[in-house]
């Protein structure tokens, strides 16, 4: 069963928060959780090494904690966990899910990708709409940010609402 929720109440957030050792990461980590998955993403420790190496030899030291900690998450959540750093303005990940996701697409959308294909920036369909998912967000990043507000609003309206509570 797939739950956002511990069965203390807790949320994803805040039991990766009491579950992470202390250090792994420089400072709190971003925890985003979807249907499929739970992404841990926080920036090296001060005291991870410099240079070229700093993010493998971080990921390598600490392979075993990650592990051990995604674990009991993943039986707890029922989502798999994908681990990353944030390391010189770069988001890099170790782990993540490429999860396939249907649709329909009329003519005109099968064309987009079909030239895009053609043009080299894609060698299928799906990495053209892969490649036309991504590219919507990096550049509406804050449109998307005001639906979430939107989403959690809205969230928070149905907890206070009448049924709230009742199975």
């Amino acid at each position: 069963m797939s739950n956002t929720k511990s069965t203390t109440g807790q949320s994803v957030a805040e039991w990766f928060a009491a579950h992470l050792p202390e250090g792994l990461f420089g400072e709190t980590p971003e925890v985003v959780v979807d249907r499929e998955e739970i992404t841990v993403v926080g920036p090296l420790p001060a005291e991870a090494a410099s240079g070229e190496d700093a993010v493998a030899q971080y990921r390598e030291n600490t392979r075993t904690e990650r592990m051990r900690v995604a674990q009991a998450a993943e039986d707890l959540f029922g989502r798999k966990v994908s681990w990353g750093v944030r390391h010189e303005d770069r988001r890099l990940m170790f782990t993540h899910l490429a999860v396939p996701a249907m649709t329909r697409l009329r003519q005109p959308e099968r064309q987009v990708l079909d030239t895009l294909v053609a043009a080299g920036v894609a060698r299928s369909r799906s990495d053209a709409l892969a490649w036309c998912v991504r590219q919507v967000g990096e550049n509406t990043e804050a449109w998307l940010g005001d639906l979430r507000d939107a989403l959690r609003h809205v969230q928070e309206v149905r907890k206070q609402g009448p049924d709230h509570g009742k199975g």
